[in-house]
């Protein structure tokens, strides 16, 4: 069905074949992932269906043992793969917002390129909608989520500092096979998370504040992200109130989540409510994001999207409120957008 998808988009713009370039997309087309540095690594499919990679002498056994059935261009790193295709293909539709300069002059040189068009839209929408064997994959990466959160909160201490909990959680949820996080785990203390993207270090643990905890796992090659707020001790009334407003913005958020609606309509209840009591300026960024083989992937979830959300979507939902001095608070969860609702992925207690 994608390579199906890929093809009508060739043949709508009267194209001569698609070429990817995006390791992640390659992946998501073949089911062979590569990272292959500044190598030339590429998909290149024909209007006919047939599908032709290109690939470094050193991965040609692997891409074997994949599901990748297609046609196999390999080179050493002293050889030009281009040079080996002998392709003529005069429209190209390439990954506009990767391609770069150098690699368009070498497909001009080499393809005879005329002319190049998009295929990142296509590829957008593919990844938008989630199969049921993605849905169980990012099912699995949330539970996992979980349990580093779990892990996190088990190793709190007064004294500890943030990156020492980070170390133990990213080696701990090794005992669950996990070896890669989805981005590099944030744990963040007290006024430390009124920051949103603050970096954990020396910062010590304190009786009675709040920490931050956003992180993910990659789990067969399916991120998660969740993030909790978690009172160590009891917080000042301000810190606490600012918990309570993040809670019922995300809450009635995403029990707004169904098929049809809007998405900046999902952004505009969390905002309003932060608004309404008056934490308007100090919730600065989008509501979410969409999650997939990619931590952040389309959709944005933000007031100026107007797209509509539609089953087999999986988002993020995380409205947050950072005051300087004070605390910072975000509450976020993966959702499954099914056919009359939301389904939480992430589960852990708020």
């Amino acid at each position: 069905m994608k390579i199906k998808r890929i093809i009508e988009s060739i043949k709508a713009q009267d194209a001569d074949g698609a070429w990817i370039t995006r390791p992640i997309n390659i992946y998501y087309l073949t089911g062979y992932y590569s990272n292959p540095h500044e190598r030339l690594y590429a998909l290149l499919i024909k209007p006919n269906g047939e599908q032709i990679l290109f690939c470094p002498q050193l991965e040609v056994e692997d891409v074997k043992l994949s599901p990748f059935t297609g046609k196999i261009i390999s080179y050493l790193d002293s050889e030009n793969p281009l040079l080996k295709a002998r392709e003529s293909l005069s429209v190209l539709l390439v990954e506009a917002e990767h391609l770069t300069l150098q690699r368009q002059r070498e497909l001009r040189q080499h393809f005879d390129t005329q002319q190049f068009g998009d295929i990142d839209e296509t590829l957008k929408h593919l990844r938008n909608i989630k199969s049921s064997e993605e849905i169980e994959k990012l099912t699995k990466a949330a539970n996992l989520a979980d349990r580093c959160v779990a892990i996190g909160v088990d190793y709190l201490e007064e004294g500890r500092t943030e990156r020492e909990v980070v170390n133990h959680i990213e080696n701990e949820i090794k005992k669950y096979g996990i070896n890669e996080m989805s981005f590099d785990t944030m744990v963040l203390f007290g006024d430390h998370a009124a920051s949103p993207h603050g970096v954990p270090g020396d910062r010590k643990l304190q009786q009675d504040e709040y920490v931050l905890f956003d992180l993910g796992v990659v789990y067969n090659h399916y991120c998660s992200d969740i993030t909790r707020t978690i009172a160590f001790g009891t917080p000042d009334n301000q810190a606490q109130r600012i918990y309570e407003i993040v809670k019922e913005a995300q809450t009635q958020s995403i029990k707004a989540i169904k098929p049809g609606i809007e998405i900046s309509e999902i952004d505009k209840i969390a905002r309003d409510i932060i608004t309404q009591h008056g934490y308007g300026e100090y919730f600065t960024h989008r509501l979410g994001h969409g999650i997939g083989i990619e931590a952040h992937e389309y959709q944005d979830i933000s007031g100026d999207n107007h797209n509509v959300l539609e089953e087999g979507m999986v988002i993020t939902i995380e409205p947050g409120i950072y005051v300087k001095g004070v605390a910072g608070v975000r509450i976020e969860d993966d959702i499954l957008v099914t056919n009359n609702g939301a389904q939480i992925l992430t589960t852990y207690s708020k």
